[in-house]
């Protein structure tokens, strides 16, 4: 009589440690949105940055250097020009001059660096490594756009092999785009968005049937696809600033829901599709600011979106056998209770953060 309480003890504890250890912002990735323009022998290369996702180093290095301290921004002149390596057919294009778009207290900073090469670049080779600056979990999405066409990679991340070479035939003349990269940029970004994932713990906490799981999951993956698509095509623009609290009190809501109304299952996929539409609108964070166009746009939508769904599936996978089998009965069936508290409590701290922080 003593094993299943005990396994179902184990459970809970295992589903607070996933609440506990969720740190205040609930995107563990840093992302930086990179152009690299080509136009003959000179290049310039672009990265904007969130400057409060960076850890302490690299926010107050930017800041002191938006705000014209001229030894600030030396020292980051010469950490960039470490950081980014560009290469024209084997041999070093020469980096010049940097120029700091963005004061101090602003969310967004512009490092550009301009470069020349020895000729006009048939075969282009990129080395980028800022984790010294903007940490271990950092990337950038970097579009190489030259006259004939743009070419998209992601440099970096979390995995210990991750990218940070990318070598690109501008020669070949032929817009291209790293599906695969994209694919992963999505799976990383739904995994290691806690937020949504906690959206969708309290989504399913009272789940019963398959049935119910496929509704519930498909209104929110055709919701969230819809946003997603309009704001990357540019057709939706809303800010970051409201986005990002709307997803907390999404959170709020629905786990606030399971306590209030516990047997509202039968419109539980309703409530996934207007908020799937909201969480569609933060998902295109990563993707929007590129500009994108033509099939270069395509490839990285459909990648991006494929990776999120995956990387979905993947968690619910995992996360609803282990609610099913911890809430049985002569078990923990108060669990999903007791998640939703959780996830309300989460949610809560990240409203208040994002709306008055």
């Amino acid at each position: 009589m003593l094993v299943r309480p005990r396994c179902g003890t184990l459970a809970l504890v295992l589903l607070w440690t996933l609440l506990a250890i969720v740190p205040a912002r609930a995107h563990v990735t840093t992302t930086g949105l990179g152009t690299l323009s080509v136009e003959g022998d000179r290049l310039t290369y672009a990265l904007n940055v969130v400057v409060s996702e960076l850890p302490d180093v690299g926010r107050d290095m930017l800041n002191g250097a938006a705000d014209g301290r001229q030894p600030i921004a030396e020292a980051l002149a010469a950490v960039m020009r470490e950081a980014v390596v560009v290469e024209a057919d084997g041999a070093a294009c020469r980096p010049g001059r940097l120029r700091i778009q963005g004061a101090q207290g602003e969310s967004r900073v512009q490092l550009a660096l301009s470069l020349t090469c020895p000729a006009a670049p048939r075969r282009l080779t990129v080395r980028e490594d800022w984790r010294a600056l903007f940490g271990e979990h950092y990337q950038t999405i970097l579009s190489i756009r030259t006259p004939q066409g743009s070419h998209e990679r992601v440099l970096g991340g979390d995995a210990p092999d991750a990218k940070r070479v990318v070598t690109v035939d501008l020669a070949a003349g032929a817009t291209s785009s790293g599906w695969l990269d994209f694919l992963w940029l999505g799976i990383e970004h739904i995994l290691g968005g806690i937020d949504h994932l906690l959206f969708l713990v309290a989504l399913l906490a009272h789940t019963r049937s398959i049935w119910s799981v496929v509704k519930i999951v498909t209104a929110f993956t055709v919701a969230h696809s819809i946003t997603l698509s309009l704001a990357v095509l540019g057709l939706v623009d809303v800010p970051e600033g409201i986005v990002e609290p709307l997803i907390a009190a999404s959170i709020v809501w629905v786990a606030v829901e399971n306590l209030v109304w516990p047997g509202r299952e039968w419109r539980r996929w309703l409530v996934s599709f207007c908020f799937g539409l909201v969480h569609g609108l933060g998902f295109a964070g990563a993707l929007a600011e590129l500009k994108l166009d033509g099939a270069a746009l395509v490839k990285a939508l459909v990648g991006f979106n494929v990776g999120v769904e995956l990387g979905q599936v993947a968690f619910i996978a995992v996360f609803l056998p282990l609610l099913a089998w911890a809430s049985r009965p002569a078990a923990l069936r108060r669990l999903p209770q007791v998640a939703s508290l959780l996830v309300a409590v989460m949610g809560s701290f990240w409203f208040v953060q994002r709306v008055f922080f």
